[in-house]
């Protein structure tokens, strides 16, 4: 049997991070999956991509880091991230939980940063050799509302500190990849208590499971 992708997108403080730790810990609670389930990130999920991870977000580095170099980098993890990690996993019939993946870098880079559109959609399919999601999980989030957490948080990083414009921008183009893309892009209304959008994630992936043959019993209580 073949693994699945499911992917976590959003804007900055969307809560991705948080909603694919929960559905983490629920899944292995819940204890009816038939295979071996595994977290990842882009950028950053191989030892490469953590060493990218680090030139892309952090803030105190000094150089300027152009968009096309910042577009060639994650494209770079990506393609590592690919070849090492997903492809070996899903051969493996694993389901993958990833937070960010191509979508993100449609959003940032395309429609964030303004560049080709097309150019971006020829690097994604380089660098995943076809490889989509499965399934993806759109937290979205009204963009004042994601920051205003991060600044919560404390600590942001480069991306984080981009003009009130560019996340705009950003979350514009996951809107736009969600209707382009409705059999794969989910919707979640993040802007809720945290334990509302677990709950609605939790039942969207209880049913594509289901669907997929992955659950020994769906009768676990949400």
């Amino acid at each position: 049997m073949k693994g699945k992708l499911i992917v976590f997108e959003g804007v900055e403080g969307a809560g991705k991070t948080t909603q694919m730790q929960r559905l983490i810990h629920w899944l292995q609670a819940s204890c009816f999956l038939k295979v071996r389930l595994v977290a990842t990130r882009e950028p950053g999920g191989t030892e490469l991509g953590r060493g990218l991870r680090h030139l892309l977000l952090k803030q105190d580095s000094g150089e300027f880091v152009s968009d096309r170099a910042e577009l060639l980098m994650y494209a770079a993890d990506r393609a590592q991230h690919v070849e090492t990690f997903l492809k070996p996993e899903l051969s493996k019939g694993t389901i993958v939980l990833c937070d960010r993946f191509t979508d993100s870098t449609i959003a940032y880079q395309g429609y964030g940063r303004g560049l080709n559109l097309n150019l971006i959609k020829q690097l994604n399919e380089i660098a995943t050799c076809g490889l989509e999601s499965d399934l993806t999980l759109w937290l979205d989030i009204k963009v004042e509302a994601g920051l205003a957490r991060v600044r919560v948080r404390g600590g942001c990083d480069r991306i984080e500190q981009a003009d009130l414009k560019f996340h705009r921008l950003v979350q514009q183009g996951f809107a736009e990849l969600a209707q382009e893309n409705k059999s794969r892009i989910v919707r979640i209304n993040a802007d809720r208590p945290e334990y509302e959008v677990a709950q609605e994630i939790q039942t969207i992936v209880t049913s594509r499971l289901e669907a997929w043959g992955y659950l020994n019993n769906t009768n676990s209580e949400k």
